[in-house]
């Protein structure tokens, strides 16, 4: 995988980068004055980020693995540590299937029913490969959405969640907050 360079991704007018980012150079990213990356924010071949006018947040140590897409008007967060399997689609902008309204972004805005809400990854989310995020979701600390999972409701902390749509279906461990702690503790010891 190849990686932008340093000058490049500083010439892209990203609103915020940190150190050691990490995106390659098939990866398709729009409107970069409303993404920020934190450090560590690895984004592999033929992601697609398309900041709408919310933006895009990602935080530090953080993963979006190959065909993963972050899209819509509404703002999307990555909080640290969240780690994002591939084909993952995460939208904050959604159209109305009902027939009521026209679809597609071909269409001009009033004859469509285009919904638009944040959607928020608190630290210590993984999100299974194939999985589909709807606007308005909240996935609370330490959540695990299994492989091929639409979550369409938000999700509580430290819970494993899978289907279609994602239920609750047993606990995740906690182990991961000791380890953040020494993680952090041995970076800040390297300096």
């Amino acid at each position: 995988m190849g990686w932008l360079s340093k000058s490049s991704l500083k010439s892209m007018g990203f609103h915020q980068l940190g150190e050691n980012v990490l995106i390659s150079d098939k990866a398709s990213i729009y409107n970069c004055p409303n993404i920020s990356l934190g450090n560590n924010v690895r984004i592999d071949d033929f992601c697609v980020l398309s900041a709408g006018v919310g933006g895009v947040v990602i935080g530090s140590n953080v993963h979006v693995a190959v065909f993963s897409s972050l899209i819509g008007a509404g703002k999307i967060t990555l909080s640290d540590f969240c780690n994002i399997s591939s084909r993952v689609a995460i939208y904050s902008s959604n159209d109305d299937y009902s027939g009521t309204a026209m679809t597609n972004p071909m269409v001009p805005s009033e004859f469509t029913g285009v919904s638009h809400a944040d959607v928020f990854f608190c630290k210590h989310v993984i999100v299974g490969c194939g999985s589909v995020v709807l606007p308005g979701v909240t996935l609370e600390q330490g959540v695990a959405v299994g492989a091929l999972s639409l979550v369409v409701k938000d999700c509580k902390e430290f819970g494993i969640y899978t289907g279609t749509p994602a239920k609750r279906i047993k606990e995740r461990k906690r182990d991961l907050l000791e380890l953040e702690k020494t993680f952090i503790a041995s970076q800040q010891s390297e300096l």
